[in-house]
């Protein structure tokens, strides 16, 4: 009987190619955008899960009380480290790490330039990522020892067979190769080329004499494993307040919390010291778009189904007067479903398989389709089950409800009768489009109004390099040089980057503090001419003198004045550090962190060497790749066991829109595909109204009707279906935007022009889509529609 089923349903959908081609092609685009979302979550959700025990590994974070608002900081100090590991037996291993910063790598005349932090002995023990040579117990416990990754083995060496042979790290150390291990996957949280131990940073650095010894020095990351019968909740009470019982206003005001590795991708937004948003608002987001665009497909199949059941009637009138059962019939119709829905995958696999590679490219994943997963053909064969049984299910039960005599007798008008509920499901489909469309229009506005936003500095033809102790001991030698070269007008250097704030501290004490109070802010050692290079204007005051009385002085941002409630900031004495600062001049807010908040706090030290970041401006007029390579040129010279690396400030600017960016561009191409799925189905039932009507229109048009009125009428009830799933969708989408947008300081109003240039385009759509049907049905020879007659 199956088989007799599947002969009938293929036999149908031969039978009506358009109109399966329709439903095909509407249900694997559908399916298509399901599964690339669905393989985009899982992969959102993979993140770090490939470790074995990331179930018992966190990082330890603080909860700051800053006068009464709680600040949530991934920076802890060394005491704490120690602390942790001395007095909680409950923790297996502690990691203290220097976060990931940059050093050069020379192997003969191979020079690197790359990623890798200074990590505890224990490290491999708590990231156990596949080792491919040496021990990952023993590989980190020489201080003059370092891990490779593959491919930075293969760079430097040529193979992974690199154990003992030596590489020299920022043209000071010689470090021997004890371990490599695989490449770092794109879904792992940490990301790095090499590993150094922490204690080689302990014996080579005079500042590490004292970071063991307050609670307050919060300059490192620690990551901890817990033991396997031990859970967060527990051990939680008893570190909580571990650091009160200093006498440091940093300590008082912190309280110790741990944030599993399973979380540190999707939930890194903090609010009130929970960890309750970030990346994954944006994860089930589109996994709900993923069910609509879905759905949307599904209500095609469902529409041009029961619009067409009256070339169906006849069959089931025959069928039942024959003796088929109602359940029989029933069945029929869902193994037709059934088939259409499996081949609808299958064009959907392949669609998804042509689009991996794009998608990728966009998002920066590696997204395969784990063809060789049983549990992935589980899901998939499920779904297509579900999908098949949801999209099939109204339509079968519908025709299999048609009375054999009145079908017979050709008294049932079946086309009628189910109109009501059509409309219902357009727009419904129609609603979800807009409300994308609607969301995607709203997105731009909000990136485009941030990317239009004062910076407070000039970010064209600026460029940071990573500096080291080479560039640091002849910065004055290449300053000359560079400025000489007649390709920089400016040169600065800067203990953060242009577009960041590395480092924030505590002010202990400034005119009209409160009893209690505390103020964190950002903190940027600067050399000469800092202010000059970014282009930052000084509002009150003065700039550096460029001499050393001058770090005695302070700078504030107006941001930092305002905090700290100063009238007349100039010449006011503020405590810092156990020393006293005289504020000499303000400059203008910066936006220095994120472009959708509020300017940062921040205070600006003078500081002859900061040896972070050289900051340097490109003359006007100047061809910059030939100011690159003249100044490749210049830095070999000093800085001759270093590769001449480089960024653009406005591209790391550019940067900070980058989730919004992206987001923006999947919310655009999901759209428009929810579009073109509402859109093909419009089309088939358009085809199928023109077909149904034709008789009335050769009747109007032998009238006197034009092609304009034939138009209008056939078009009408579309264009007011369209219009009441502008009035549905608009509050909808309002509804949520509203509360999307909240999470930005600076933030676009939304007004009705977005939703009625978003209603226009969506009725300009439909005309578009509806009107090939509908003049073809109005110029058709009327004699022809009426020869019957």
């Amino acid at each position: 009987m199956i088989r007799n089923y599947l002969k009938i349903a293929w036999r149908n959908i031969i039978g009506g190619k358009a109109y399966s081609a329709i439903n095909i092609l509407g249900l694997a685009a559908g399916m298509a955008v399901a599964l690339l979302i669905a393989l985009w979550v899982n992969n959102e959700y993979s993140y770090d899960k490939f470790l074995p025990g990331y179930q018992q590994v966190y990082q330890v974070r603080r909860n700051f009380n800053s006068n009464g608002e709680t600040l949530t900081f991934s920076s802890t100090s060394l005491k704490l480290a120690d602390a942790l590991k001395a007095n909680y037996p409950e923790i297996e291993n502690v990691v203290p790490t220097d976060g990931n910063g940059s050093h050069g790598l020379l192997v003969g005349d191979k020079k690197l330039f790359l990623d890798g932090p200074r990590v505890g002995s224990d490290f491999l023990k708590v990231f156990q990522y596949p080792m491919l040579q040496g021990n990952a117990g023993s590989a980190l416990t020489d201080a003059y020892s370092i891990v490779l990754t593959k491919a930075t083995a293969i760079s430097l060496f040529g193979s992974t067979d690199v154990i003992n042979k030596v590489v020299k790290v920022d043209n000071t150390f010689n470090l021997k190769v004890t371990g490599v291990i695989d490449d770092v996957p794109l879904n792992s949280s940490l990301q790095f080329k090499y590993l150094i131990p922490f204690s080689l940073l302990e014996q080579t650095n005079p500042y590490m004499k004292g970071a063991h010894g307050s609670f307050g020095n919060n300059a490192f990351n620690i990551y901890v494993k817990l033991k396997q019968s031990v859970t967060y909740a527990q051990l939680s009470p008893k570190i909580k307040n571990m650091e009160k019982g200093e006498n440091n206003v940093n300590a008082k005001n912190s309280e110790v919390i741990m944030q599993p590795m399973q979380d540190w991708h999707l939930y890194s937004d903090y609010k009130n010291g929970v960890a309750s948003a970030g990346f994954i608002d944006y994860v089930r987001i589109f996994s709900i778009i993923g069910i609509l665009v879905l759905l949307i497909a599904c209500v095609n199949f469902i529409n041009l189904t029961t619009a067409r059941s009256e070339k169906r009637a006849r069959e089931v009138g025959i069928r039942k007067a024959i003796g088929s059962q109602r359940k029989h019939l029933i069945f029929q119709f869902l193994i037709e479903s059934a088939l259409i829905t499996f081949i609808s995958f299958l064009c959907a696999v392949l669609f998804v398989q042509l689009a991996l590679s794009p998608f990728n490219a966009l998002t920066g994943t590696s997204i395969a389709i784990p063809f060789n997963s049983i549990s992935f053909w589980a899901i998939a064969i499920s779904c297509v089950l579900l999908t098949a049984l949801f999209a099939g299910s109204k339509p079968a039960f519908y025709l299999s409800s048609f009375n054999p005599v009145k079908v017979l007798k050709g008294t049932i008008k079946v086309g009628r009768s189910a109109s009501y509920s059509r409309k219902v499901l357009v727009v419904m489909q129609f609603s979800c489009s807009i409300a994308l469309i609607i969301s995607t229009v709203v997105i731009y506005r909000q990136i485009q109004y941030a990317k239009n936003r004062p910076s407070g500095y000039s970010i064209s033809r600026l460029l940071t390099t990573s500096s080291n102790a080479d560039l640091g001991k002849n910065y004055s030698a290449l300053k000359n040089d560079l400025l000489q070269s007649g390709m920089i007008e400016s040169v600065t250097m800067a203990s953060s980057p242009a577009t960041d704030i590395w480092l924030h501290n505590n002010i202990d004490y400034w005119p009209g503090k409160f009893a209690g109070e505390t103020v964190e802010m950002g903190t940027i050692s600067v050399s000469d001419d800092y202010f000059q290079t970014l282009g930052m204007q000084i509002q009150q005051g003065r700039n550096y003198s460029n001499v050393a009385s001058d770090t005695q002085n302070v700078v504030f941002n107006q941001a930092a004045i305002t905090r700290l409630r100063l009238k007349n900031p100039i010449s006011q004495i503020i405590s810092y550090g156990g020393g006293k600062l005289r504020i000499i001049g303000v400059v203008k807010d910066a936006l220095m962190l994120s472009p959708f908040a509020k300017a940062d706090p921040t205070m600006f030290l003078y500081n002859t060497n900061p040896q972070d970041n050289l900051i340097y401006r490109l003359s006007p007029n100047v061809n910059p790749h030939q100011a690159i390579t003249k100044l490749n040129q210049i830095f070999a010279k000093y800085n001759p066991a270093y590769p001449y690396t480089y960024r653009f400030v406005d591209d790391d600017y550019n940067q900070k829109f980058g989730q919004e960016v992206l987001i923006g561009k999947l919310s655009g191409i999901f759209a428009g595909l929810a579009i073109f799925i509402s859109c093909l189905g419009l089309f088939g039932l358009a085809a199928y109204i023109a077909e149904q009507r034709t008789k009335e229109i050769g009747v109007r048009k032998v009238l006197g009707a034009t092609v304009g009125q034939l138009w209008f009428l056939l078009s009408k009830d579309f264009v007011l279906l369209v219009i009441i799933s502008c009035v549905i969708a608009s509050p909808i989408a309002l509804y949520f935007l509203q509360g999307w947008l909240q999470k930005y300081d600076y933030r676009i109003s939304v007004g009705p022009g977005v939703f009625i240039v978003s209603a226009v385009a969506a009725i300009v759509i439909t005309l578009i889509t509806i009107s090939f049907q509908a003049i073809k049905a109005a110029i058709a020879n009327p004699v022809k529609s009426l020869r019957s007659e």
